[in-house]
């Protein structure tokens, strides 16, 4: 016969220090609404009461009119404070980068590079190299963070943005794929073009098409 786990009720402070626990995880933060989804909430129920049954009798078509203009007015003054919903906080989680949870920031991961680079590990030094790049590309909006995203889908949507890279960060990808999967030894010259190649789009100013979206993957 098998014996089943007997479940475990806490007591009042126990369960108030689970709950707390669990809800302390960063997963509830980044789900809790904005200042800009707040407001949005409010002008909804407002204008609802406007013109649902609820509205208060004796305002003409005028006012309500008014009320509306002014309502949305303030939803434009508030986007432009706080910019569009979420996206500060989608943002701000850093996605992995080509099958690896690194979660540092671009100048994180330049800084290893070059640490890297002047200790001669060459293929260190061009794997977080790379990585950098991708991580500032998608700080800066120009490619999505997506699962799965190898170094050459990464290069071909960054070329979008940058047409005339495009054969360099095609070469900056495939010198990646070669060190890091292949396990072809890096060598100076190597670590070089791709150093090159993240420096040069890191400071090019991206042409803004139908291909360019944000860091939560919506095209802008």
């Amino acid at each position: 016969m098998k014996v089943l786990d007997v479940p475990v009720i806490p007591d009042g402070a126990e369960g108030r220090e689970w709950a707390e626990r669990e809800l302390a995880d960063p997963r509830y933060a980044a789900a809790e609404p904005t200042p800009l989804d707040r407001l949005a909430q409010a002008v909804g129920e407002f204008l609802e009461s406007l013109f649902g049954a609820g509205a208060p009798a004796g305002l003409g078509p005028a006012v309500l009119v008014g009320l509306a203009l002014l309502a949305i007015a303030l939803i434009v003054v508030a986007f432009v404070i706080w910019g569009r919903p979420r996206l500060s906080r989608q943002t701000t989680v850093a996605a992995p980068l080509f099958g690896e949870d690194d979660t540092r920031s671009s100048a994180d991961l330049r800084r290893e590079a070059s640490a890297r680079a002047a200790a001669g590990d060459w293929d260190a030094a061009i794997v977080l190299r790379f990585r950098a790049l991708a991580r500032s590309s998608i700080d800066r909006g120009i490619v999505a963070a997506r699962p799965g995203a190898t170094a050459q889908s990464f290069a071909r949507s960054a070329a979008r943005a940058f047409p005339d890279l495009g054969g360099a960060l095609s070469d900056a990808a495939s010198v990646f794929d070669d060190v890091r999967y292949l396990r072809r030894p890096g060598s100076p010259d190597d670590y070089e073009r791709v150093a090159a190649t993240a420096a040069a789009v890191e400071a090019a100013r991206p042409q803004r098409d139908e291909h360019t979206v944000d860091a939560a993957g919506r095209r802008r």
